[in-house]
């Protein structure tokens, strides 16, 4: 199974264009989907799961043309929007036996037995009994992912999944995810967090104002920006000006003023040692518009 996308738009009323050309093949396993705040994921996502119509182009799910076959890629589909709401009056397991006969499961039976293994697959089972809206930030999030999974989609789209949660919290979530990415499924992680991408994705895609900037596997990403990472010790007069000119990833004072880690072209005055860059820092210099240190 996989996601063909061929020259898709989308325009929106007013000139806005929220994606331009974009042409990506998605296979199964963990896809991530990285870009600022802005870029054009949640357009996409919405795309994808049929919510929205694109202003040109093809999008192709197992052979399947988004725009004539709707009602079916909606049920083979499973998707945890950014905004994501609950009834203020169902309880967490009547929450997902709602959703489940949403999916189309008609025995109570199976349902009630469905929605216990996904209570316990995402930790909730002891409170399954809680009123949803009163469950903390990161278990919505985790009965989130359960209603998506609730009819066994075999593609999943994750809409900014983590954006608020606590580290445990984050963490959890992401091996979740990554336990999905091991069965024969497409999951989509769409993110502004450089670490979800990281921890979970072999293939990613980078977009930057609704343009695809970079498609490729994460270790290939940070290949490029090999030789753009530096440390140094420097004065608090050299930090000032450094801070201008270039990213700045990380700060520490020292007695003698700051030692830093930064991204880009190593200026002539300082004394820096080049390192072995990561995601983070292959992102920041991406993103600073460094392009042309990249043979894309």
């Amino acid at each position: 199974m996989e996601i063909r996308i061929t020259n898709l738009n989308k325009t929106y009323p007013g000139g806005f264009k929220a994606l331009s050309d974009l042409n990506i093949t998605i296979g199964e396993g963990m896809f991530g989907l990285l870009g600022p705040n802005g870029a054009g994921k949640s357009t996409l996502m919405k795309i994808l799961v049929t919510l929205m119509n694109p202003s040109s182009g093809e999008v192709f799910v197992d052979g399947k043309d988004i725009r004539k076959h709707r009602k079916e890629i909606r049920k083979m589909t499973g998707y945890l929007p950014q905004d994501f709401r609950f009834f203020t009056k169902l309880r967490a397991w009547e929450f997902l036996d709602y959703a489940a006969r949403l999916a189309g499961m008609k025995s109570k039976r199976q349902r009630l037995a469905r929605v216990d293994e996904m209570l316990s697959s995402v930790g909730l089972i002891e409170y399954r009994n809680r009123m949803a809206n009163k469950l903390s930030g990161g278990m919505k999030r985790r009965l989130g992912i359960a209603q998506a999974l609730i009819a066994k989609p075999s593609i999943i789209i994750v809409d900014e999944p983590t954006t608020g949660l606590d580290p445990e919290e984050r963490i959890r979530f992401r091996n979740i995810l990554s336990d999905l990415g091991r069965t024969d499924t497409i999951i989509i992680l769409s993110t502004h967090i450089v670490g979800d991408i990281s921890s979970t994705c072999n293939q990613m895609a980078l977009l930057n104002e609704g343009n695809l900037v970079y498609n490729g596997s994460p270790d290939e990403l940070v290949k490029k920006t090999k030789g753009y990472v530096w440390n140094a010790h420097i004065s608090e007069e050299q930090f000032l000006t450094l801070k201008d000119s270039h990213p700045v990833i990380s700060t520490i004072p020292s007695d003698s003023g700051w030692e830093v880690q930064f991204v880009g072209n190593k200026p002539d005055d300082i004394k820096a040692s080049g390192i072995d860059p990561n995601l983070e820092h292959a992102y920041v210099h991406f993103m600073d518009n460094e392009l042309n240190h990249w043979n894309l």
